[in-house]
């Protein structure tokens, strides 16, 4: 029995990788079973699962599809394996990746301990600051369908070089994939949701990046989504063929020919950043799609016919304020959040308004929070017009930005000033 396949089947990584399932959380698989059902289930079986895997015998079930809408149209495939083979795929992946880390290269951000999306911006700002201000997109059409899988198989082996971890990894990704009731094989590809993805497309496209280092061209990758910068558009133009020729013929995957492009960092949009030339040279910014994203999730959570509790509600804003000000907050916005923190405040004083409901409600809240008996009079005299009371200043003044943040409400711009 292999050594690696014992390390992976070890108590203490099967409970970490039971751990971080759980943690991670996510839908359900072909067999209905859910995480919190997993703990139970892993005490009465595991010793069988084990025994299985030891002897080749264990076979993951298919993967349930889910298709994602993407926001520019179409949808993103997702394969859903069940919870058990989820543990399995990530006490593979967990015993895998520090063999395979020191290997892959540097401008590689994807799924990786110590990286994040951020760093591949850095590098590329680097590279713009530096004159390099062609930019080659990659486009990789449907990377996680089309892997081919034996070539991704012999690029497993040749590191690890272990029958039995590569026999287990092979069943992952000849599971199938269960559709509207029906079983669909899967001869190439890996699935886009399963815990061994992350780590077996890096390995896959660790190729690519040997070969842009190979060339001494400046690129970023973060999974399958990567750029490279050169000095004039021929040069660009050049890369882009050539390059284009080593994906498709040498790794066998395909190049989405009209989405692949060639552009300057400004008309560039990448990891959800957009890029600026100042006086002081490239910074990086939200892109036009993702501010447009933030403020439609806000207007969403805002919406006065959802009748919920204000605490709730703000607590729901909180968290997609908090997660898309620190994921971008690199990027240029000043101007951008404090638009938008305005606006959330009136919405919020609309939803404050309409919670009052009747004049004598609101005349006494009014008065409440600072107004005299004149202006609370006054204001309620608007009744229903919530669009228009909410910008008066006077209900601004007793609805404070300030007062606001004390009710909780994590203001935009604030939480920018205090990150940067």
């Amino acid at each position: 029995m292999s050594q690696l396949l014992e390390k992976i089947l070890e108590d203490s990584n099967i409970r970490s990788a039971e751990k971080r399932v759980v943690a991670n959380g996510g839908a359900f698989g072909v067999d209905g079973m859910r995480t919190e059902e997993l703990d139970s289930y892993l005490k009465e079986h595991l010793g069988e699962i084990k025994e299985q895997i030891r002897k080749r015998r264990y076979e993951p079930q298919p993967v349930r599809r889910v298709e994602i809408p993407k926001p520019n149209g179409g949808v993103r495939k997702l394969g859903i394996p069940t919870v058990v083979d989820r543990v399995i795929q990530q006490a593979v992946a967990q015993v895998l990746s520090p063999i395979f880390e020191p290997i892959f290269s540097d401008r590689s951000y994807g799924f990786r301990p110590g990286r994040r999306c951020q760093d591949a911006i850095v590098k590329a700002l680097e590279y713009f600051n530096d004159g390099y201000t062609w930019v080659v997109d990659i486009d990789l059409e449907k990377f996680f369908d089309n892997v081919p899988q034996d070539r991704l198989m012999s690029l497993v082996g040749r590191v690890i070089r272990d029958g039995d971890t590569e026999s287990l990894i092979r069943k992952f990704l000849k599971a199938g994939v269960m559709v509207e009731g029906s079983l669909e094989p899967t001869e190439k590809g890996t699935p886009q949701g399963g815990n061994l993805s992350p780590l077996l497309s890096n390995v896959m496209l660790n190729e690519l990046d040997r070969e842009l280092e190979a060339r001494g061209l400046r690129f970023t990758r973060y999974a399958d989504d990567c750029i490279i910068a050169v000095k004039s558009h021929a040069a660009a133009n050049r890369v882009m063929h050539s390059i284009t020729r080593f994906i498709e013929h040498k790794l066998g995957l395909k190049v989405n020919a009209t989405k692949t492009k060639i552009v300057p960092p400004n008309d560039l949009t990448y990891l959800g950043f957009g890029f600026v030339k100042m006086k002081d040279g490239w910074h990086a910014r939200p892109s036009d799609t993702a501010k447009e994203k933030f403020t439609r999730n806000l207007k969403k959570l805002c919406e006065r016919r959802i009748s919920i509790d204000l605490t709730l509600r703000i607590s729901k804003i909180n968290a997609v304020v908090r997660g898309w000000v620190n994921y971008f907050r690199m990027g240029l916005m000043k101007t951008f959040l404090a638009e938008i923190s305005g606006r959330l405040c009136t919405k919020i004083r609309v939803i404050i308004w309409k919670q009052w409901k009747t004049i004598a409600k609101r005349r006494w809240a009014l008065k409440r929070l600072g107004l005299s008996e004149y202006q609370a009079w006054k204001l309620a005299g608007f009744h229903n017009h919530y669009m228009a009371v909410a910008k008066t200043s006077w209900l601004k003044y007793a609805i404070s930005k300030e007062k606001l943040a004390r009710r909780g409400l994590v203001i935009p711009l604030d939480y920018y000033l205090k990150q940067v």
